[in-house]
């Protein structure tokens, strides 16, 4: 279990920092967990690896135009990422990088006039307050940014508020998008649908933490960062319903991984509504998952873990150097694996 045990090497011209043109336009590579064969194919050969009655768990969770940039009374410039939205509509957590520490009551002010106050500390995250009675959801729309991953190396531009989000997002709350669902445009969507194949969702707000790197040597030292999580009753019926059918629960992302896992953590799955905080790496017996597509993940990270978990150490490994040799595209706008449970 050391974390060197899942680094790969990876030439930085094959990060993908911007999306094809066409969402669906990504090549796959196919990994069968149980024989760890590889098949090099393109995205929408998807339709070919599904079978009717199969049942994909998409995360229907929105990414916010989360950065702000703003300033003290004093002048000093503040960037505010907007990590976790309240029960209040003008409180939220946020991440906050300044030349020096905002104290409570420190006054930022944004663009069109907001202005927001500090309030305590939860461990790194600060606490905001928001004056007036707009919403931050609203503000976030009118003056923010979306909160590109730091490995693109490049800043958002107008074409990531609809690039970097899948285009069945419909609950606001992440800083950063379940990016598997990211090739999935309209047609290949009524193209599943077609074949019977059942469409499920879950809620898993992404947050920053998503790209905190493993620092332990021994990786089981590990602590993740807690995400708002909600399995509904409905979910949970249609994957008894895909059980009895015979048919396969197939994960579109980690996250989706991480909210059904967290749902059955006392051996059924059930509805769910709280925080997660669960970490799977190689060891973990799975529950409620039967196949995953996901991105290619960075090296070392608990993301990785993960799909080495579900497809083997081994098995994923090899498919990562393949794909580096075969010259893929990686993270967040890469193409996407489909390994199936060994």
């Amino acid at each position: 279990m050391r974390r060197e045990l899942f680094h790969y090497d990876l030439p930085p011209e094959l990060i993908a920092t911007h999306p094809p043109q066409r969402r669906r336009d990504s090549r796959l590579l196919v990994l069968d967990g149980p024989r760890g064969a590889l098949s090099h194919r393109h995205f929408p050969d998807l339709l070919q690896l599904v079978r009717r009655d199969d049942l994909l768990v998409f995360n229907d969770t929105r990414v916010m135009p989360a950065r702000l940039l703003g300033r003290k009374d004093s002048g000093g410039r503040v960037e505010v990422l907007i990590e976790r939205l309240g029960d209040d509509p003008q409180r939220a957590l946020a991440m906050m990088r300044a030349s020096k520490t905002p104290r409570a009551g420190t006054r930022i002010h944004f663009d069109q006039g907001v202005t927001a106050q500090v309030g305590g500390r939860r461990d790194d995250l600060f606490e905001l307050c928001f004056e007036g009675s707009v919403p931050i959801v609203e503000i976030l729309e009118a003056i923010g940014e979306i909160p590109l991953p730091p490995y693109l190396g490049r800043p958002a531009t107008a074409a990531d508020r609809e690039r970097y989000q899948t285009l069945y997002a419909r609950e606001a709350g992440a800083v950063a998008a379940p990016t598997a669902g990211l090739h999935f445009d309209q047609e290949l969507l009524a193209q599943l649908a077609a074949q019977g194949i059942g469409m499920g969702f879950v809620t898993l707000h992404v947050g920053a933490g998503t790209f905190r790197p493993v620092r332990a040597d021994d990786i089981r030292e590990h602590r993740m960062h807690a995400e708002r999580v909600t399995v509904t009753a409905e979910l949970c019926a249609q994957v008894a319903a895909t059980r009895a059918a015979g048919g396969r629960v197939i994960a579109v992302g980690t996250t989706a991984v991480r909210s059904l896992e967290t749902a059955a953590a006392g051996g059924v799955l059930r509805s769910f509504v709280g925080d997660t905080d669960i970490f799977i790496f190689p060891g973990y017996e799975f529950r409620s998952v039967d196949a995953l597509i996901t991105n290619f993940h960075l090296p070392e990270s608990s993301l990785l873990m993960l799909v080495c978990a579900f497809a083997g150490h081994r098995a994923t490994l090899a498919a990562y150097r393949a794909a580096v040799a075969e010259r893929y595209r990686f993270f967040s706008y890469s193409c996407r694996s489909v390994p199936t449970a060994p």
